[in-house]
């Protein structure tokens, strides 16, 4: 069948050909995301190879066994390849420019010299940058940009950068709820019609107690658990700095204002400035170099950058330093640095926090924008132009209906799925970062020789990445349109009692097919409103009412999910592009998969002790 006005999903497609019907059902639909692990991991496929595999396996599946029109599904798909493409790619790519920016203007190793000297230790400095700058990162603007950035400087600062990979995969865990300002929770909302603070309420009586841990788990995956409580200081004053003032901002609202959008950009901010403090009057017994000592690593960056920077201004003219730096590899001799004054340290941060101040702009106009279409006000203007543009794409959207018992009566009648192309030009994360790398391109006053080498360099290194994503994307739009993804989820309802925890391995789980936070609580909200609604009418969760109870629930999508952001196709291409180890996802993905679902579980166990045990049970806040 190629068309029809309306698809209609079933959960259960093979009920009337086979027994345990729903079990067939459920192994198709996951079929997809087991090819895509089979192909990454055992055969070792390339990331773009694997990607479009597993998503010719989904439109097959979509069409022949859930009956969905081949047209819409392949439209489900471009729709999903566009939105990997802008804003996601737009993204990454300008979060890959300004770091290139700062590497060819030598800026970087200002950076990275800066860093080393609030400590050398690459314990510390992993919280620091891995941790604080990226939980900063995620909150301005998430979609990779944290694990971009962050994974760069570390491997500038000496790490090995498959284990910079792992370390900031791990980092970008317990912000993502309240990445983008908040966006996750405000998508969580709209799709379940429960107050946006009152989630953020529930979220910030969880996620501080994995900010908390975080910082701990993440050191202890570089080394021993002697070496990581050999810092326990540092880690107590970043990691409990960010999980206080998460906690403040996610559940206060002083004069009615909520305070949650702002949470992770001023938790990574408080937290940077209170361990950077700490670390004035607190150092390290003995400081840790990766089985190295301090000259050995600094000598070793400057030597590799040293290459670098020869290779790439041997044929400037206008490069003086470049005969100076090729003598300097030959000879294994470092080229003496100058030393760092405030001025320096300020210009060569100043892209970032151009960046940053950009992209919070950004983000509060992304908020009015936002309030702006609830409210049915029409679109936020920049003088005669609107900040973004919508498309409807063509013989998918409204054309598509979930099955009835997805739909919650109390939002209303049922209404066919959107399917709507958004272009938030300026809005998007990618933008303000395009708009800091030009600036700085600016204020670095590059030749333009040296900003044509920029951007080449940079599309060579997206040229795997971005396709990638694209693909990921386009595969996870064509099981959530065709209804694969509602038919995983619900297998997960048949846990009874256990769904408290099984539900939040159901928003981790959403979070790995569509790459973020927010997609996952746009694809299983709803789901999880309606099976927290059942589970209290069954008689579990007894201790809490039936608002309490769809709150939580609902909550733990999110805060579920959050562990799932290191294992998703999307965070791991990114973190392979921004660390120069593309074509070893498989090897990442398997470094860090185990790491995923234990800390999905921790979230899991507080999700089942708040459901079922008193004091934890209080937790749980009340509907306004």
């Amino acid at each position: 069948m190629i068309w029809a006005d309306v698809y209609q999903q079933r959960l259960d497609p093979l009920a009337q050909w086979v027994p345990a019907s729903w079990l067939w059902s459920t192994f198709l639909a996951a079929v997809p995301v087991l090819v895509l692990f089979w192909l990454l991991v055992p055969r070792r496929w390339l990331a773009p190879k694997a990607a479009a595999a597993a998503a010719i396996c989904a439109l097959a599946i979509a069409v022949l066994a859930f009956g969905m029109p081949a047209l819409p599904a392949g439209m489900a798909f471009l729709y999903g390849a566009g939105f990997g493409l802008l804003p996601i790619g737009w993204t990454i790519f300008n979060a890959m420019l300004l770091y290139n920016v700062t590497v060819q203007t030598g800026q970087f190793d200002v950076v990275r010299r800066s860093v080393a000297g609030l400590s050398g230790d690459a314990r510390i400095q992993a919280v620091l940058i891995g941790f604080a700058f990226g939980a900063f990162l995620e909150g301005a603007a998430g979609s990779g940009t944290p694990v971009a950035i962050c994974g760069a400087i570390m491997v500038g600062l000496g790490f090995d950068p498959f284990l910079a990979a792992v370390l900031c995969l791990i980092a970008n865990t317990s912000p993502v709820a309240y990445g983008g300002l908040g966006t996750p929770l405000i998508v969580l909302s709209g799709v379940t019609d429960l107050n946006t603070q009152t989630l953020s309420i529930m979220a910030g009586h969880q996620l501080p107690l994995l900010s908390l841990f975080v910082p701990l788990y993440m050191v202890r995956c570089m080394c021993s658990w002697r070496q990581t409580f050999e810092i326990w200081p540092v880690l107590l004053v970043g990691g409990g700095s960010f999980a206080v003032f998460q906690f403040v901002f996610a559940t206060m609202t002083p004069y009615g204002i909520a305070l949650f959008p702002m949470t992770d950009v001023g938790g990574g901010i408080f937290s940077l400035v209170v361990t950077a403090i700490f670390l004035r009057f607190w150092k390290p017994r003995k400081e840790w170099h990766f089985d190295r000592t301090p000259a050995e690593v600094q000598a070793a960056a400057l030597k590799s950058a040293a290459a670098k920077a020869a290779h790439e201004l041997a044929h400037d003219p206008h490069a003086a330093a470049a005969a100076a730096l090729m003598q300097s590899v030959s000879s294994g001799v470092a080229v003496p640095e100058r030393p760092l004054t405030a001025g320096r340290i300020m210009l060569a941060w100043a892209p970032f926090a151009i960046m940053s101040l950009l992209l919070l702009l950004s983000g509060l106009l992304r908020q009015e924008e936002g309030q702006r279409k609830r409210d049915k006000l029409g679109p936020l203007m920049v003088g005669p132009v609107q900040t973004s543009y919508t498309v409807a794409i063509p013989f998918l959207d409204q054309r598509v209906m979930r099955d009835a018992s997805l739909h919650d009566a109390d939002l209303g009648p049922q209404k066919p799925e959107k399917a709507e192309f958004e272009i938030p030009w300026l809005t998007s994360p990618g933008f303000p970062v395009f708009a800091a790398a030009l600036l700085s391109i600016l204020l670095l006053r590059m030749r333009p020789r040296a900003i044509f080498r920029v951007f080449r360099t940079t599309c060579i290194q997206m040229k795997i990445p971005i396709p990638t994503i694209a693909l990921m994307l386009g595969l996870s739009y064509v099981t959530r349109y065709a209804g694969m993804d509602a038919t995983v989820g619900v297998a997960f309802a048949y846990t009874g009692a256990m769904y408290p925890f099984f539900g939040t391995l159901l928003g981790w789980v959403g979070v790995f097919l569509t790459g973020t936070d927010a997609g996952s609580n746009a694809l299983f909200g709803s789901l999880q409103k309606i099976t927290a609604t059942k589970v209290h009418q069954a008689g579990w969760m007894s201790q809490l009412n039936l608002g309490q109870a769809q709150v939580l629930i609902c909550t733990a999508n999110s805060t579920g999910g959050v562990m799932g952001k290191m294992i998703d196709a999307q965070s791991i291409v990114v973190a392979t592009a921004a660390t120069n180890q593309v074509g070893r996802e498989a090897d990442i993905f398997k470094a860090v998969i185990w790491h995923s679902f234990v800390l999905a579980s921790v979230v899991g166990l507080i999700t089942l002790l708040q459901a079922y045990v008193w004091p934890f049970t209080l937790m749980v806040p009340h509907l306004p």
